[in-house]
């Protein structure tokens, strides 16, 4: 049974199941012009920040996620120096860019000022102060009109967006409309990672939607995943390179890390190889997936 002394936290991840957090605190709750915002201390993965009845991250496993979103497209990238970051308002996608040393121009666009601003206020061991770094440019703004209206080209894009949920602000940032977009805005070498769902099989589908997407817009696709104990599943990924071609070995990702003095929780050589090892039933979805999703053809989960 339930302890009684916690307030309880229901996150509804489909029509029959649920995922249940004792809250010992709820610091924020409020209304934005585009999304449900909830910031609350958890009795079990400490401060975590939920978006539309979704939880987005969490204080204890916030860096499996932004490593595995991160650390690979960063590292597969021969000069990530100009860096493109859509969404991410904690900042922690932010403080996982910067350690990589030659980046001297990292944009951010998000479209929810009041997110970001309270993630700020209320998140500093997300971002470690990385708003505060010179080399980050903060736009508030719709990622699609920004990408439509802006000719610079960048070496590695990052979408960290929340889930497509019904009316919420991230329908359209998972069409091929929007992959499009992004390749225009690749540099020759550039690299393009997003995360991209539920990865448990009750749920692949959108995942798998999503990536069939990507490749009708840009030839190099592998898909990944990482387990996020907060959010009680694996979580997947998105890889995208129109030029690059192959995926870095483990011992590649190894040397690396080392070369640019990565000093890292979770990622590293060996977990690569199991992060992009799938089995094979999952390959055999992926392979098999039709759906392309458009901007008259959205793709909505629960």
């Amino acid at each position: 049974m339930p302890n009684e002394e916690y307030k309880w936290f229901v996150e509804h991840t489909s029509p029959g199941t649920t995922h249940m957090f004792g809250v010992k605190n709820v610091l924020k709750s409020f209304r934005t012009k585009f999304q449900q915002v909830e910031i609350v201390d958890t009795v079990s993965f400490g401060r975590a920040l939920i978006l539309d009845g979704k939880i987005q991250s969490s204080e204890y496993d916030e860096y499996i996620y932004h490593e595995a979103l991160v650390h690979p497209v960063m590292l597969m990238c021969p000069a990530p120096r100009c860096v493109l970051v859509i969404g991410g308002g904690e900042g922690a996608t932010l403080r996982e860019v910067l350690r990589h040393p030659m980046v001297e121009k990292l944009v951010m666009v998000d479209l929810d000022q009041e997110v970001v601003e309270h993630c700020q206020e209320y998140l500093a061991n997300w971002h470690q102060g990385s708003f505060e770094d010179k080399r980050v440019e903060l736009v508030y703004a719709d990622a699609r009109d920004y990408l439509e209206n802006n000719s610079t080209l960048f070496d590695v894009i990052i979408s960290d967006v929340p889930e497509p949920v019904e009316k919420g602000p991230a329908l359209k940032l998972f069409t091929k409309q929007y992959f499009s977009l992004i390749k225009k805005r690749l540099s020759g070498k550039g690299v393009f990672a997003l995360q991209a769902g539920d990865y448990s099989l009750p749920y692949i589908d959108a995942h798998c939607a999503i990536y069939n997407t990507i490749q009708k817009a840009i030839p190099f696709v592998r898909s990944y995943r990482a387990f996020v104990p907060s959010f009680n599943t694996e979580w997947g990924f998105i890889i995208v390179s129109p030029q690059l071609g192959a995926l870095p070995s483990p011992d590649q990702f190894e040397k690396l890390i080392e070369i640019r003095n990565l000093s890292l929780k979770y990622f590293d050589g060996e977990t690569s190889a199991g992060m992009f090892s799938l089995p094979r039933d999952i390959r055999k979805r992926l392979k098999e997936e039709t759906r392309v999703i458009d901007d008259q053809n959205l793709l909505t989960i629960y």
